[in-house]
């Protein structure tokens, strides 16, 4: 004990107090070193963030290392300074790598921007949403087809980049699909993942359309090892045939040609049979019990 105590006076008390402070200024290099480093502080997180600091730490350990070099003459203060300016740059190598192998296609990096990132996403993340299900961009050109009622088997997931779909059924027009939204999201809904099922409508494109296509399976898959991102398009999904909803409350109309809200829980609605033939269905209002 008498041991520990003598070594902690030594290293604290026993150390030689200065008797005269250097009254000149160190060189501006030191100062700006100082500076830079104090800025490299105040970083933030993710990539970008880290960059920024490795950036301003690598600068600040440059003028240091030039400092000792020049000014104070020491091999030793100048040996740390350069391992840790070193040691930086490495870090800045690796970081540009990372953000370099998360840049995506311009459709990939609109969804992103667009759908994802406001969520707060992260383009590692969304990485894994591309890369792990093998999402592809597809091109689908005017009056061609993305699935046929009855044909086509459910068996992807995709969202429209650009151009407008036009969705019908028995060839009665529905409703619109636009940029950013799903083009099956209903179908996806309806179906457990064990299940398979086939289209119940048509959808054709009105204009060159391109979209982003998952495979289903690859994306249960996905769901399996990471419950957030079932979470996460499980609300897009939902959010997306509200939406699909309220399209198709627009074309519904009472016969007094005032509009059926859908929204209005203490109405209901029914289709009265029409004596005289006619293309557009008679919708009743009545107050519900």
């Amino acid at each position: 004990m008498e041991e520990n105590v003598t070594f902690w006076e030594r290293l604290v008390i026993g150390h030689p107090v200065c008797s005269g402070w250097k009254l000149e200024a160190e060189g501006s290099i030191y100062h700006l070193a100082s500076v830079l480093f104090v800025l490299g502080c105040m970083g933030g997180s993710g990539y970008f963030g880290l960059l920024y600091v490795y950036i301003f730490f690598a600068i600040s350990f440059l003028c240091t290392s030039i400092w000792a070099w020049m000014d104070v003459c020491a091999a030793d203060v100048f040996s740390w300074n350069f391992i840790l300016l070193v040691i930086c740059i490495v870090q800045i190598i690796h970081l540009a790598y990372q953000l370099r192998s998360v840049t995506f296609d311009k459709e990939f990096q609109d969804v992103y921007s667009a759908v994802f990132k406001p969520l707060g996403i992260s383009l590692t993340i969304f990485r894994k949403i591309i890369s792990y299900c093998n999402a592809e961009v597809v091109t689908l050109e005017r009056d061609h087809c993305y699935a046929v009622q009855g044909k086509t088997p459910i068996d992807k997931l995709s969202l429209l980049v650009s151009g407008r779909i036009r969705v019908t059924v028995d060839g009665e027009f529905l409703h619109y699909i636009f940029p950013l939204q799903f083009l099956d999201s209903p179908e996806w809904d309806s179906l457990k993942p064990s299940e398979e099922g086939i289209f119940q409508v048509t959808l054709t494109a009105e204009t060159k359309c391109r979209y982003v296509t998952w495979r289903r399976k690859k994306l249960y898959l996905l769901f399996a090892k990471h419950r957030f991102l079932a979470k996460l398009f499980s609300l897009l999904i939902s959010s997306d045939i509200a939406d699909k909803l309220y399209a198709l409350n627009d074309k519904v109309f009472i016969d007094s040609g005032f509009r059926f809200d859908i929204r209005l829980p203490n109405y209901y609605h029914r289709a009265v049979p029409d004596q005289a033939p006619s293309t557009v269905p008679i919708i009743r209002i009545q107050k519900s019990p």
